[in-house]
């Protein structure tokens, strides 16, 4: 026989005081987050039966995963990054503000400062020369009307052949693959590049294990970030996947979504002066216009290196 208690007024009373309902000091809304999720996890431990083993193993593998920086990780991976984008979607629809080019989820690997550049740039550091394709990225940034944005700043980042990030990977120099590059009168921006590679999560680290345990696989498609910004224009946070990636519809982060392929096109005629293969990537962006201030800037999520 399931024994619930959670409902009662005693439990109920019991909640409250543990989220600080009995103080008039605190956070009001954090008060009523906390007292939710007391509720929805007294009601989880109810209807599934959840031991005493399983309660504790849960919270040891809350430790290691805070332990290992994995939990941005993970909240891709269960589909709850990609959530909060179709929940913003429908309330998007609801409020009239259509069009424009899809958001998709920034994940964990972002890095604020990267170099500044006019028009043009050059992301990385020759270091993968011989072993990386050369990779040239280019198109415009306009807004919903079709006119180009001219000073619009294309934040970019990107993996390594290794399917790893600067920073976050100490031997890759210092911003290697990471450019800021600001618009043109055109509103175009254009940049060299290498190929990336896709990549898995580390298959020791607690994210994984979580995924081993739901039959899933870790791994993502070959993709490019942005965060694409304009004056008077609602700030936009995507990625395109690149076509012909094995994952690129079973990423395993839910980020590929329609409109949001880059279709990659490999040549070997020496055109732009590379001896050798090299792939083209044409893509451009199309900005909403901001319907208040705050909607120019980009989320407060903690990154790494907050400065700009």
């Amino acid at each position: 026989m399931t024994v619930k208690i959670s409902h009662t007024e005693v439990i109920q009373r019991f909640f409250k005081e543990a989220a600080g309902f009995s103080s008039d000091n605190g956070n009001p809304r954090l008060k009523s987050i906390i007292l939710r999720i007391l509720q929805d996890s007294a009601r989880i431990i109810e209807d599934l039966d959840i031991t005493e083993d399983e309660f504790w193993k849960s919270v040891d593998y809350l430790n290691r995963l805070g332990g290992r920086s994995e939990a941005g990780l993970l909240v891709a991976g269960l589909g709850i990054e990609h959530f909060i984008d179709l929940l913003q979607d429908a309330k998007d629809e609801q409020a009239g503000q259509t069009g424009g080019t899809p958001r998709t989820i920034e994940g964990p690997l972002y890095v604020a400062g990267a170099p500044v550049y006019e028009g043009l740039a050059r992301m990385d550091d020759g270091s993968e020369e011989g072993v990386a394709t050369v990779m040239f990225l280019e198109g415009q940034v306009f807004d919903l009307s079709g006119q180009p944005l001219a000073g619009a700043t294309v934040d970019l980042w990107h993996a390594n052949t290794k399917g790893t990030y600067s920073f976050f990977d100490q031997s890759q120099s210092e911003y290697n693959l990471r450019r800021r590059i600001i618009t043109d009168a055109q509103g175009r921006y254009r940049a060299r590049s290498i190929v990336p590679s896709g990549y898995g999560c580390d298959p020791q680290g607690p994210t994984q294990e979580c995924l081993d345990q739901l039959g899933r696989h870790g791994q993502r498609p070959a993709h490019v970030h942005f965060f694409i910004s304009a004056p008077g224009h609602r700030h936009l946070t995507t990625q395109i996947n690149l076509s012909g990636d094995k994952y690129l519809w079973d990423d395993f982060a839910y980020a590929t979504r329609d409109g949001l392929v880059g279709e990659v096109q490999f040549r070997d005629d020496g055109a732009r002066g590379v001896a050798g293969r090299y792939a083209e990537l044409r893509f451009d962006f199309q900005l909403q216009q901001a319907v208040a201030p705050a909607a120019e800037q980009r989320s407060h999520r903690p990154r790494a290196l907050q400065q700009v």
